[in-house]
């Protein structure tokens, strides 16, 4: 459910808070950042502005946010320091909520507990992300193993529909995962 639910870190997430901070960069109201010419080199549009109005208008939708991703991870490479907030900042929100489950779930008591982190956020395997939520998630539940699931979402619930066929052969669940595997794990 997004920012209303308190959650905050999926890649529409990081994308929007990527453009607000270019906004803020382009009209002066906030540091320099690579953002700036990653968000307009991204759209190809004049300005961030014209980015912003493209997205109010609906003629650039909301979800292709989402794809500034790469351009934030690329900037902190660099050394942006608004992007490395924002990784720091996906870290922190991937290891919290990930330790918070565990709690929950009494796990974090348990030894060597397991912890599966999903999203294409993750997926794309970035390693200085990756190191901060598995350093943040093992100060607070020592002995933790965090485990990055690489399958999309989409192939989950495909697997679980096909449980619910009986008739389906042996080698169904095997065609299904090549699928995604030939049709870019989407």
């Amino acid at each position: 459910m997004g920012r209303i639910s308190g959650d905050w870190g999926g890649g529409i997430d990081v994308g929007t808070s990527a453009l607000w901070h270019a906004a803020r960069a382009e009209d002066g109201r906030g540091p320099r950042t690579a953002l700036l010419t990653a968000v307009i080199d991204h759209f190809g549009l004049a300005t961030v502005a014209d980015v912003t109005a493209a997205l109010h208008t609906g003629d650039l939708p909301a979800i292709r946010l989402s794809e500034l991703c790469p351009a934030v991870f690329a900037a902190h490479d660099e050394g942006d320091e608004i992007a490395t907030e924002l990784v720091e900042r996906l870290a922190a929100e991937i290891a919290r909520m990930a330790v918070t489950v565990l709690c929950r779930l009494q796990l974090a008591v348990t030894p060597d507990p397991e912890v599966v982190l999903g999203g294409s956020v993750l997926a794309a395997g970035h390693k200085d992300l990756l190191d901060d939520v598995e350093r943040r998630i093992t100060e607070a539940v020592p002995g933790v193993r965090a485990v990055v699931c690489m399958d999309p979402p989409l192939l989950g619930a495909a697997l679980a529909a096909l449980d619910l066929h009986p008739q389906a052969d042996s080698g169904a669940e095997d065609r299904l995962r090549a699928g995604f595997r030939e049709n870019g794990r989407s």
